[in-house]
């Protein structure tokens, strides 16, 4: 099993997983809440965290207050196991919690993410949390919290799908790429979270419970295993993923995987390549190149 190996520090002036428990329920029953009412926004009271309030700490607090001692937590940023994020979070749980971390997602119980879903299919018992920057879907068309609770409250969502209009007329389709909003339940429209267009059919009857957490913003929702979550569109503009037609990953030659264009730095020239390191290193394993 690639897990790797606990680390032992001292850590005794901490509660297990940093946060005490009286916050860990507190944010539980906010949970709870999120996940009762698919795509609303909770409030919840945010705590202090080793990390700037902008750097995940609203996903860091979802995780901390839900991980046990059996559990296993993956960490990723925009796809990557190795980023300076996703390692420092890790690093952060490793140590306060000493429960086993991996870079598998097929392994993980609960994989924390900035900017991606991973690229399998996650599955029954499994929790995706989402690091938020901006949980407000309205917030480009309203400043105000006042009003965008009404909105809300009355489904007056006319403002996200006129921004959605105007880019179509003036650049003859959508072309909003990362958060792309969507509808959850028939019921809220809900910002899921910068990942790319790629990422948003996954959510849909998806068999994972989704967390997203905005520690600055003091908000949380949800997404239930098996919920209706559509992308909006137009019927005559229907919404569409990214594509890279005729390009492959050069580590492992896929070709149905979400792709980070690289400039190499001899030749200039631009390469592809998975973004989701742990699907690419997988592929590349069975293929029998291992991580060469």
């Amino acid at each position: 099993m690639q897990v790797m190996d606990k680390q032992k520090f001292n850590t005794a002036e901490y509660n297990f997983a940093f946060l005490d428990e009286g916050s860990k329920r507190e944010i539980r029953r906010k949970t709870l809440k999120a996940v009762a009412i698919p795509g609303y926004q909770v409030p919840f009271g945010s705590r202090e965290l080793p990390i700037g309030r902008g750097w995940g700490t609203g996903g860091l607090q979802l995780t901390l207050s839900l991980i046990g001692q059996t559990d296993i937590v993956k960490v990723i940023d925009q796809g990557s196991d190795d980023s300076v994020n996703a390692v420092s979070i890790r690093r952060l749980i490793e140590e306060t919690s000493h429960i086993q971390t991996t870079e598998n997602s097929r392994e993980a119980t609960i994989i924390q993410s900035r900017h991606r879903i991973p690229e399998e299919r996650l599955q029954d018992g499994q929790i995706l949390v989402l690091q938020v920057p901006e949980p407000e879907p309205l917030r480009q068309v309203e400043a105000r919290e006042e009003i965008t609770k009404i909105q809300h409250g009355e489904m007056n969502y006319s403002g996200i799908w006129l921004t959605l209009y105007e880019s179509i007329v003036k650049w003859g389709a959508v072309t909003r790429g990362a958060d792309y909003p969507v509808l959850v339940h028939e019921r809220y429209i809900m910002a899921p979270s910068p990942i790319p267009r790629w990422d948003n059919p996954k959510f849909h009857q998806a068999s994972h419970l989704t967390l997203l957490g905005a520690g600055r913003e003091k908000k949380i929702y949800a997404i239930p295993p098996y919920t209706n979550v559509r992308s909006l569109q137009f019927d005559d503009y229907p919404f569409e993923v990214e594509s890279f037609p005729g390009l492959s990953c050069r580590h492992c030659g896929a070709e149905e995987s979400f792709m980070d264009e690289i400039t190499d730095g001899v030749t200039g020239q631009t390469i592809y390549q998975c973004s989701d390191t742990d699907y690419c290193n997988r592929r590349r394993e069975q293929s029998g190149e291992g991580n060469s």
